[in-house]
């Protein structure tokens, strides 16, 4: 069945009205007509079978059935992302979201080639953020992952919240991610550093150590920033999270 997505709010007392982009997309790409049934999610978890009423510019609908959608995995990641070049970004935001991480916090690092005023970043925020609804609804996610405005490496740091796992990887040294992870046969929480092209520097990775991060590696081969951090996150996710 078809999968759209729209926020909370948009559900009110059994009906449904979907966004803009969302009723185009209905209307004039896959051309579905009042009477047919869709899947939509509210990116919040829970999951509603619709039979649309109305189709143009904004599209409504009649709620058949509400149901939890699909589990998130038990291990909430959130990926601290060394902001790249080009499109990078977006591909490892979509691929992230479909390896099942919750965050997604684009870092300034001081090798960071893209500069641009506050405001241009908050608008690659929300591209981003397009992107992750779209990887959700194409892998049958019923939690959007949030991804937030960049900000400076050290500021995320400074914010970390506690987690059962904290890893800062560094093409420059540190120990071996088997040796990092050890023994430990649980997590539920993890927070991921991976930098941009060049990697971190020096600086950064002294204070990711300071913020009590371990610093790691991902074996002898260097991996472009783009392949990094959905491949830990697989590797995650395998160990402690519902890639099994």
């Amino acid at each position: 069945m078809r999968r759209f997505t729209l926020p909370p709010e948009r559900v009110v007392d059994g009906r449904v009205t979907f966004d803009a982009g969302e009723s185009r997309h209905l209307a004039r790409v896959l051309r579905l007509r009042p009477g047919d049934t869709v899947v939509a999610t509210d990116g919040a978890g829970r999951d509603y079978t619709v039979r649309l009423d109305t189709v143009g510019e904004a599209a409504t609908g009649t709620v058949l059935a509400a149901e939890r959608g699909t589990p998130e995995s038990p291990l909430a990641i959130t990926l601290v992302q060394g902001v790249p070049k080009g499109d990078k970004m977006e591909a490892i935001v979509r691929a992230a979201t479909e390896l099942g991480v919750a965050r997604v916090r684009p870092a300034l690092c001081e090798r960071t080639i893209v500069r641009l005023e506050p405001g241009r970043w908050r608008e690659r925020a929300r591209r981003w953020q397009r992107v992750a609804r779209e990887a959700a609804k194409q892998c049958g996610r019923a939690v959007i992952p949030e991804v937030e405005a960049p900000r400076p490496l050290v500021e995320w740091l400074a914010a970390k919240d506690p987690v059962d796992l904290a890893l800062c990887f560094w093409e420059g040294g540190g120990v071996p991610l088997a040796q990092a992870l050890g023994d430990m046969r649980a997590a539920r929480s993890a927070l991921l550093v991976v930098g941009p092209e060049g990697g971190l520097s020096p600086a950064e990775v002294d204070a990711a150590r300071t913020h009590a991060l371990t610093v790691t590696s991902l074996g002898p081969r260097i991996l472009r920033t783009e392949t990094a951090g959905p491949a830990v996150v697989a590797l995650l996710q395998a160990r402690f999270g519902d890639l099994r």
